[in-house]
């Protein structure tokens, strides 16, 4: 954003500031000549030293006020960070430690701004200095070639009002030339940025996903985000149409992963995912993504209003059938008493940003019912129903049953009593398919899930044993 701005100023500097300053240059250097050719010496002394004060400012100043600038930057950081976090900073009385890490702050931004006014306040003197040279000594020879004779009033009055307009001209083009160079040197920032090139794209040939049936085959799925560890290693998983699967295991077991990888937010290191036989790798993003429904466990909505939201699933639907999906997702009700700032009630109302209008569990609704809207024929459950008490979840998931009708649905799940329903449960473990089956089979298997389950009353997936231990000795 700061980078057009930027370049707009510094095409500006360069057309009225520098192409001015030359003109002006050269102007005089003829007009003095045409005085008296002697003229030019202390002229061509001072342009040489004021090239040499340009460069030498030039090369402080730029990354002086960037410095400055960063610092600035790092004051409003840190006032936003503690007030983002204010409950945090009152529930364990850190105001004063606050204060103390802002105050910090605005000293250290103090320091850099007196670094760089210290370097104008040197190219301030110097310039003058440079320029009282400028002014005495043609004021001075021009005088004395008008007292020996050998110069008219004429000459002398030129050569004072040039050697005066200079003066005037020389700290206006010096703030423009630093002017300059910090505007470029935006410009190359900005231009990094911008030029970053995206590693995901479709490939040249990329053709539209035509799905079918919904199935989805994973065949020796890796993927460590560029590490040695972690993520998935050599997960092969067939999910067959129709089929729905929960996915469990603790953290960092590899379920996130799992579900980028299909929605191609990253593409796989090694392996290949194919819905209905087709490589996701092969087909264009948009229209992979919009075969898949998704709630996840943080759902965020946009600063707009509810409808637009609830639209954001599928945009030509009909407002009855708007309606319907958010009164399938248990939000009907509580939208129509909604009322912003602005007045705009029901539907109307803005949500603020990500939804921060909304309580934890309005927003999963609203997120519940854009994806049932948009009516995928396979959806992703992220912990559809974590921010919803237990009277919401359970109309939620009777919601949730009546949507997954004829589709292939993967959810993700710590609370296990979510998907015991499931037709097959899949067990991840440190990047590998530790186990699958019904819940009964794996119940019966006294594997990880047994574990899993035996550790749960109806909650989430605890800790090991040894680790349920030292909490208890302790």
């Amino acid at each position: 954003m700061q980078a057009p701005p930027a370049a707009g100023e510094a095409v500006f500097q360069t057309f009225d500031a520098v192409a001015f300053a030359a003109t002006t240059l050269v102007g005089a250097a003829i007009m003095l000549a045409g005085a008296d050719p002697r003229l030019l010496l202390p002229l061509v002394i001072w342009f040489l030293s004021y090239l040499a004060l340009m460069r030498w400012t030039v090369t402080r100043a730029g990354p002086a006020a960037t410095a400055s600038s960063d610092a600035r930057s790092a004051v409003t950081g840190r006032v936003v960070d503690a007030y983002a976090n204010i409950h945090s900073v009152k529930l364990f009385a850190h105001q004063d430690q606050e204060l103390a890490y802002g105050r910090e702050a605005i000293e250290t931004s103090r320091q850099k701004f007196m670094q760089e006014m210290r370097i104008v306040t040197k190219m301030d003197i110097i310039l003058t200095v440079l320029n009282g040279f400028l002014i005495v000594s043609v004021t001075a020879w021009a005088m004395w070639l008008w007292y020996s004779g050998q110069a008219s009033v004429g000459a002398v009055a030129a050569a004072i009002t040039l050697v005066l307009r200079l003066n005037n001209m020389t700290y206006w083009i010096m703030w423009a030339t630093t002017n300059l160079v910090q505007n470029l040197g935006t410009v190359q920032e900005g231009m990094e940025t911008i030029t970053d090139p995206i590693r995901l794209t479709d490939s040249p040939n990329a053709r539209q996903l035509a799905l079918g049936a919904g199935k989805i085959e994973m065949i020796d799925v890796t993927h460590h985000y560029g590490r040695a560890s972690g993520g998935l290693q050599n997960v092969s998983l067939t999910v067959r149409a129709g089929e729905k699967i929960g996915i469990v295991g603790r953290s960092g077991a590899g379920k996130s992963t799992l579900v980028k990888l299909m929605l191609r937010f990253y593409d796989c290191e090694g392996g290949k995912i194919l819905f209905d036989g087709q490589d996701i790798a092969g087909v264009t993003q948009d229209s992979l993504r919009r075969h898949i429904g998704m709630v996840q466990q943080d759902s965020s909505l946009l600063h707009r209003s509810v409808r637009d939201n609830i639209l954001y699933g599928r945009p030509n639907a009909t407002e009855a059938e708007m309606i319907d999906a958010a009164t399938r997702a248990d939000a009907h009700a509580f939208i129509l008493t909604l009322e912003d700032p602005e007045g705009r009630r029901g539907y109307d109302a803005h949500v603020g940003e990500r939804g921060v209008k909304l309580s934890g569990g309005q927003r999963q609704r609203v997120a519940l019912a854009r994806v049932i809207l948009k009516d995928a024929p396979i959806l992703i459950l992220d912990e559809a129903t974590s921010a919803l008490d237990s009277e919401a979840e359970m109309a939620i998931q009777n919601a949730l049953f009546g949507v997954m009708q004829g589709k292939t649905v993967i959810a993700i799940a710590h609370r296990l009593s979510t998907i015991a329903a499931m037709d097959r449960i899949v067990v991840l473990d440190a990047g590998r398919i530790a186990e699958e089956g019904s819940h009964a089979q794996l119940i019966a298997l006294g594997g990880l899930y047994a574990t899993f389950w035996s550790h749960q009353s109806g909650g989430f997936i605890g800790l090991e044993q040894d680790a349920l231990n030292q909490v208890g000795a302790k």
